[in-house]
């Protein structure tokens, strides 16, 4: 049996149903992704022994909480976020990534020792960029779409939501569920993969009307980017398995 993990899209649901009250709680969306990943009948007894006693800790631990907008350790962002499919976080990593490498982007814990949620996902939104792109690039794009650190009103859009839509692209796009984007050249002639994704992150631009042109262009060359790593990270993965089993032949 393959370890239970989330994808971006239910990890995404679950750091929103931490940041309020409206919607699913925690428990909601974990039982929900669980019996996503074990969808006959005749395994429901699975779904229902797996919420009572093998879930990672870091899950049990969120499912228990009862108010919202909480923060999260750099212990707790990274065992949370090694429970996100083909992602690799480590302690040091992070350390190293908050104190240094992207310390402009995320700034001191802002809920007393701990991050927002905000934070968190932000340190996702590095994980999957820094697949195809080094930390200057990351610093300079996602300084164009967060600004001030201190400020989230300056967002030009929420991380939570940022971090939503470009899941949902990716998961709208991967037709089956295999972790490439499908192009249907059938339906799509010569269309590539990025142009499915410029298109599909046009779409979800026309509900953020409180974008000016130059911003809307910011948040879907973003998109793109973004989502596009998201599959490199499913390849690296993929490589670094094959790498691991030559070497221990």
């Amino acid at each position: 049996m393959h370890p239970f993990t989330l994808t971006r899209k239910e990890m995404a649901e679950l750091l929103l149903s931490l940041q309020n009250n409206e919607g699913m709680s925690p428990f909601d969306v974990i039982k929900s992704a669980l019996v996503d990943s074990n969808q006959s009948d005749s395994e429901n007894s699975m779904v229902e022994s797996a919420m009572n006693s093998s879930l990672p800790g870091i899950f049990e631990k969120l499912m228990k909480i009862s108010k919202r907008d909480v923060g999260l350790s750099i212990n707790e962002i990274v065992s949370l976020g090694n429970q996100i499919e083909y992602s690799s976080f480590s302690t040091s990593a992070v350390q190293n990534w908050v104190k240094r490498d992207v310390r402009g982007l995320i700034g001191s814990p802002q809920k007393g020792k701990k991050y927002s949620l905000e934070q968190a996902a932000i340190l996702f939104i590095v994980e999957d960029l820094k697949s195809t792109l080094d930390f200057v690039s990351i610093r300079n794009l996602l300084t164009l779409i967060f600004n001030n650190i201190e400020d989230r009103q300056d967002d030009l859009i929420d991380p939570l939501y940022y971090y939503s839509t470009y899941s949902l692209i990716f998961e709208e796009l991967d037709l089956n569920k295999d972790y490439v984007v499908d192009v249907d050249f059938r339906i799509h002639h010569g269309d590539r993969a990025e142009m499915l994704i410029f298109q599909k992150a046009e779409e979800k631009l026309k509900a953020m009307d409180f974008l000016n042109e130059k911003e809307k262009t910011i948040i879907q060359n973003a998109l793109v980017i973004s989502t596009l790593s998201v599959q490199t990270s499913y390849f690296q993965s993929v490589s670094r398995q094959f790498l691991n089993s030559t070497l221990f032949i």
